[in-house]
């Protein structure tokens, strides 16, 4: 069986607390210094690599002497401010060392369920990649309580998977992987070496909060792995300190537990289109972008639409309509109803001229569209 890192093209890339700052010991430049070399190697044979990465709130507790992880929200904040400052330091000088930049990207679960901010997001993500820049993304932990008392790392590199499309998810643990049962309670406990994400069985044996620093247990990439199959994007459980674990991995060794998804991407995003999203307006099309759309494949362009109904914005799902009003199919729109009414019947090298930028030379990307 290949590889899942081994042929994966764009890879997301979880790191926990307890690694990031040595079990709450301050952050261990000599891990990441290590997890920077490996990365580095992973992009010089054309791999996309996203670092989301806890830490912030470890360090912060350390940096302002608490011993304990605070409940105070405020406390969790100041944490946060205050530890996220040296967790972008040492990312940055590790992968300089390698010369690689990096960007600091803070998220919150709002950025990804606002479709607007969503797209935002995923324009600023695939940009910083196509620069050759290492994003390294964490929970905005400073401004929203919700992420602190109830997100974890986990799923947001799920999330971000599925964001940017990626083909692997690697969480990296103080775990070597699933088992079977508890390893330190149960002598005969196994490792499961490889699984189908989403499985049932498997949240089954995933039982268990996560360490006194951080907020995900094994349950909780168990999920993370289930929701980034949705988007066909496999995820690997390993231990983060297990020698080269990263290249290893790229080179197609067997390392922890992999978790396949059972959909391919573009299937996964157009079902997610179809059955899941209800539409917020729709545009009238021409017979020859119904044909272009229903028969071809295409994309969607600007020149093909003859009516905008509704009000919509940028990445909104909106309904494709032929010139009898029935539904043809139904994508995710690169602009606004106002944006739209101004460029439809319009070619699309007109587009920047007429708004004074252009998001897409299509009103809807063909990998954006679903038929119907």
């Amino acid at each position: 069986m290949d590889s899942v890192i081994q042929k994966a093209t764009r890879i997301i890339i979880k790191v926990g607390s307890s690694l990031v700052t040595n079990d709450g010991r301050g952050l261990d430049h000599a891990a990441i210094a290590r997890w920077a070399a490996q990365i580095a190697g992973l992009r010089a044979v054309g791999k996309e690599v996203v670092l989301v990465s806890s830490g912030a709130i470890a360090e912060g507790m350390l940096r302002l002497g608490f011993e304990r992880r605070p409940t105070d929200i405020h406390e969790l904040q100041a944490c946060a401010a205050v530890g996220q400052m040296g967790l972008a330091q040492i990312y940055e000088s590790s992968f300089r060392a390698h010369g690689l930049g990096t960007a600091q990207v803070l998220l919150t679960h709002a950025d990804l369920a606002d479709r607007e901010r969503y797209l935002n997001a995923r324009s600023t993500l695939t940009t910083l990649l196509r620069l050759g820049v290492v994003p390294i993304i964490n929970e905005n932990d400073t401004v929203v309580t919700d992420e602190i008392k109830f997100g974890d790392n986990d799923t947001l590199g799920a999330l971000v998977a599925n964001l940017i499309e990626a083909d692997a998810l690697v969480i990296l643990t103080d775990q070597h992987g699933l088992f079977s049962a508890d390893p330190r309670k149960d002598p005969n406990a196994r490792l499961i070496t490889h699984g189908v994400a989403g499985d049932p069985a498997l949240e089954a044996m995933a039982g268990g909060a996560g360490s006194s620093l951080g907020r995900g247990g094994m349950l909780t990439k168990i999920l993370a792995a289930k929701r980034a199959a949705k988007s066909g994007a496999h995820t690997i459980i390993a231990w983060g300190r297990d020698s080269d674990v990263l290249s290893r991995l790229a080179q197609g060794e067997a390392i922890g537990t992999e978790l396949r998804a059972q959909t391919g991407q573009l299937t996964a995003r157009k079902q997610w289109m179809s059955d899941h999203l209800q539409t917020a307006g729709a545009v009238v099309l021409d017979a020859g972008a119904v044909q272009k759309l229903t028969l071809e494949g295409k994309s969607l362009l600007p020149i093909g639409v003859v009516a905008v109904q509704g009000e919509f914005g940028r990445g909104a799902v909106i309904t494709c309509l032929d010139g009898a009003g029935v539904a043809v199919a139904r994508g995710l729109s690169n602009y606004t109803s106002g944006e739209a009414r101004r460029i439809m019947r319009k070619r699309s090298s007109e587009i920047e001229t007429i708004l004074g930028f252009i998001e897409g030379h299509e009103l809807i990307h063909r990998d954006n569209l679903v038929l119907l």
